[in-house]
């Protein structure tokens, strides 16, 4: 189970048939509710979820941890719920342990193949502006079990002019995004090299260190900033629950013309679909979107 949720109560008349094979486990939060999938009566049934431990103790089954619960939306048709996304143990470490070794050996072969393009573009950003052309971000990394937040510094090929982050707050009217994002999309602080490798992605290179150093993954939901994660709800906190990455399905689908409650939906999925199939799909889509520069700004 995932730690620090919240207990809900539990609506015993509809816990109360244990046999049935779709039981609806109502819970207080945004009326959702739990969809609990009973195999054989007597055998032990996984349950996920806000609200699971007190509907298996209603249900008076044994539980076994699942890997991560994705939240449906609700419709007009019926409420949101929870649908289970059973990963076992040992498949779930083997999946860990070899997209680790993946992201050192891949990254690895980035570093060195960009080093010299690195180089002189660092000299080219410092040519047109002053300033260290390699800008260090702080980044939320995840939630640990016991509600800590965790950051790193994050690196990126410097896009803007030194005085960036000075000029934030006069520019914030002027913000195009929804939700907790900022983005303009003709940023008056982004410099004239800054347009192009913002465009092609090109800034995010150097964070293949970050992964080398374990801070991301190639693949996973973009790390947020700590002032981005101070809004979140606690459905938005939920992609917090994974390894951050350099792309996921928000790159690939959209990148700054998605708003902010699709790129939850997107990453949320991303956490319920991905595999060593998933991960491989989503880098070779991410080359295609950054060689096209659509969407990004």
């Amino acid at each position: 189970m995932l730690g620090n949720q919240e207990q809900h109560p539990v609506n015993e008349d509809v816990v109360s048939s244990k046999a049935e094979t779709n039981i609806e486990v109502d819970v207080s939060e945004k009326d959702r509710s739990y969809s609990l999938t009973h195999n054989d009566p007597g055998e032990t049934i996984s349950l996920t979820g806000i609200g699971a431990v007190d509907a298996a103790a209603a249900l008076g089954v044994e539980t076994r941890a699942t890997d991560y619960a994705f939240v449906e939306p609700g419709s007009d048709e019926g409420p949101a719920i929870v649908r289970e996304i059973p990963k076992p143990l040992l498949d779930r470490h083997i999946y860990r342990t070899v997209k680790r070794l993946f992201d050192i050996v891949f990254s690895s072969c980035v570093v060195v193949a960009g080093l010299v393009p690195g180089l002189l573009l660092c000299l080219a950003i410092r040519l047109e502006s002053p300033g260290n052309p390699i800008y260090v971000q702080r980044r939320v990394a995840r939630i640990t079990r016991k509600g800590e937040v965790r950051t790193f510094p994050m690196l990126k090929f410097r896009s803007m002019y030194q005085d960036a982050d000075e000029r934030l707050e006069e520019l914030r009217a002027r913000n195009e995004a929804d939700g907790p994002l900022f983005k303009i999309k003709d940023d008056p602080r982004v410099t004239h090299i800054g347009k192009f490798i913002r465009k092609h992605s090109i800034d995010e290179f150097p964070q293949f260190l970050n992964v080398l150093a374990g801070h991301l993954s190639v693949v996973g939901p973009r790390p947020a900033l700590p002032r981005e994660v101070e809004q979140y709800d606690s459905h938005a906190m939920k992609r917090l629950s994974v390894k951050p990455g350099l792309t996921c399905y928000w790159q690939t689908q959209g990148r700054s013309d998605t708003g902010f409650d699709e790129m939850v939906e997107l990453d949320l999925r991303y956490i319920e679909e991905r595999s060593f199939l998933t991960d491989l799909k989503c880098i070779l889509d991410t080359v295609a979107v950054v060689l096209s520069g659509k969407g990004s700004y």
